[in-house]
């Protein structure tokens, strides 16, 4: 394997925003292939279906849409309209071919985030939060951008779940949201294989109040 090819252990050790940019910018058009498809990577269509499950509607805004994956399955569920943000302009270019969003914003959600005054009545988020990217003080940006009693389904990597601390972030936002629930998912389906096969999610459904 080319070690200099974006992959997995590659996106799990990035740093910076630069970073971030850098790789998905390689990686935007051949992400479906070699790693969506190759690793068997389910964990948009739970997203998606947790969210229309707890009752969520749109608007939706997508976080970290990348080439719109969540976005897709959100739509096939008859959920519209659907808003993506990404930090990268390559993935929302892959994204924007899929027809499926009203609006694509590029930003990077660890700061203040503008969608030139569009709220939202849910959020989603598939695979933002994880090793690498980013951590929960974000939370309070996707926050600002949604209206009172929206739905929020976020996914967030188990292991990074840990090291970041969620646990006291969403106790420091107890007075804002309610409903938290914890639901344990699989972020890859039975025909992955790899050493991150087996990795697991854990995607935080609540409203905000």
């Amino acid at each position: 394997m080319n070690k200099n090819k974006p992959n997995l252990n590659l996106a799990y050790s990035l740093e910076t925003v630069q970073d971030n940019r850098e790789l998905y910018a390689a990686w935007a058009n051949d992400y479906e292939n070699d790693f969506a498809s190759a690793l068997d990577y389910v964990l948009p269509n739970r997203v998606a279906q947790i969210f229309l499950d707890m009752g969520g509607t749109g608007p939706v805004l997508d976080v970290g849409a990348g080439t719109g994956l969540a976005g897709q399955a959100l739509a096939k569920l008859g959920v519209h309209p659907i808003d993506a943000i990404d930090l990268s302009d390559a993935m929302l270019d892959v994204a924007s071919k899929k027809k499926i969003y009203r609006n694509l914003f590029t930003s990077d959600i660890t700061q203040p985030i503008a969608t030139k005054n569009h709220s939202y009545q849910g959020v989603i988020s598939s695979g933002t939060f994880t090793h690498g990217h980013v951590g929960p003080n974000a939370i309070d940006n996707l926050l600002s951008v949604s209206r009172g009693g929206a739905y929020f389904a976020l996914s967030i990597n188990k292991k990074h779940w840990f090291e970041k601390e969620f646990v006291k972030k969403f106790e420091a936002l107890k007075d804002v949201i309610e409903n938290l629930l914890l639901h344990n998912v699989e972020i890859y389906g039975e025909n992955s294989k790899g050493e991150h096969c087996n990795d697991l999610g854990i995607v935080a459904t609540f409203r905000k109040v």
